[in-house]
């Protein structure tokens, strides 16, 4: 079984203004830490995979 744990960055603060992220099976289910209540977006490895990728290609950079 995989673990399930809710992780956010290593750089991000205390200030609760930060997304959580956790794989569940063959998901990654993604959460804001200022209101856990809500539900968590779910997304494919796959989807996943290229939002990552695009991120450290710079896809997202404004």
């Amino acid at each position: 079984m995989l673990d399930q744990t809710w992780r956010k960055s290593t750089r991000s603060g205390d200030n609760g203004a930060c997304v959580e992220v956790r794989r569940v099976d063959d998901t990654v289910e993604v959460r804001d830490t200022k209101d856990r209540t809500k539900p968590s977006h779910i997304f494919t490895l796959a989807e996943w995979e290229a939002f990552v990728g695009g991120a450290k290609d710079g896809e997202f950079d404004l």
